[in-house]
Order: structure tokens, then C-alpha cells, then sequence
């Protein structure tokens, strides 16, 4: 296990509960560098949508257990945020919540020389996903080939 995955397993075990207190659900974390700062980010949700005022409570209270466990020695930026419009599925769970809705899947490489398709999320296994794209066809895609999986918005 990287110290990377360590991090965000330990902040994971610490949301747990302060999520489960308050109805919350973990969508991810993630400890990434950018531009030369580390960011320590959670994702979280709810039914009809995380406001600005459940990050701020669930930033402090996670602030504090942080500051408490001391486990990540390098200086980094604590972000507690929804998980946005264009949310990416990277958990099963994710991809069973966003059955039957619009995804969009940016593949590494190209199936029938394209390599982005928009469809409406089938189904899914461990293998492969199944689509439905806009001319009501169907189709397979290997969960290997996808670099990336979001949901769809409009404007």
C-alpha cells in the first residue's frame, strides 16, 4: 500500500462515523499534489445535495481528528466538498446509483475510432459496462479500455 492510499484509507475511517452522524455519505478521497501543495479532498453527498454549510461542519470536525492523529507528515490543504455535477463513478456503488442515467467515458483506446461516448448508463459488472447511445443502440464496454467515467450534465 502507498502512503498515498494509507492516507486517504485512514481520513476514510475517520469520516465514517462524523458521515454516518449526519446522514452523509462518502463519495471519495482523495490525496493528490497540485502545483506543489498536497490536497487531503472528501467528497460527500446526500439526498437532494450537500450545502456549503455541511462541508464547513464536517471540515472542522475532521480538522480536529486530523490534527489529533497526526498521521500525514507533509503540509497539505483539508478540501470537504460535494462531488460536483460531473461527479466521476469510481466505486461500485457509483455506478449502481447512476443506473439508467446519462455518462459520459473517455476511453484509453479507440473503439470504432472514437474514443468519447455519451449514452445512457445499462448496466455494469466487473468487466464491462453496457450503454445505450442516442440512436437506441446498445453497447459493451470493457472497464479496462475506460480512462474516465462521469455522469453527463447540460446546460
Amino acid at each position: 500500500m502507498t502512503k498515498k492510499e494509507e492516507y486517504e484509507l485512514k481520513t476514510e475511517k475517520l469520516l465514517e462515523p462524523i458521515l454516518q452522524s449526519h446522514n452523509f455519505e462518502l463519495v471519495d478521497v482523495e490525496y493528490v499534489k497540485e502545483g506543489g501543495n498536497w490536497f487531503l479532498r472528501a467528497y460527500i453527498d446526500k439526498d437532494g445535495g450537500i450545502s456549503v454549510d455541511d462541508c464547513e461542519i464536517v471540515s472542522r470536525i475532521l480538522s480536529d481528528l486530523l490534527d489529533k492523529h497526526d498521521f500525514i507528515p507533509d503540509a497539505y490543504i483539508l478540501e470537504v466538498s460535494s462531488p460536483g455535477l460531473g461527479r466521476q463513478l469510481k466505486k461500485e456503488k457509483d455506478y449502481a446509483r447512476s443506473i439508467n442515467k446519462e455518462v459520459e467515458i473517455k476511453l484509453y483506446k479507440p473503439i470504432e475510432k472514437q474514443k468519447e461516448y455519451v449514452g445512457i448508463l445499462l448496466s455494469y459488472d466487473t468487466e464491462t459496462i453496457k450503454i445505450e447511445l442516442d440512436d437506441e443502440s446498445t453497447m459493451d464496454i470493457p472497464r479496462s479500455n475506460i480512462a474516465l467515467i462521469r455522469l453527463a450534465f447540460d446546460f
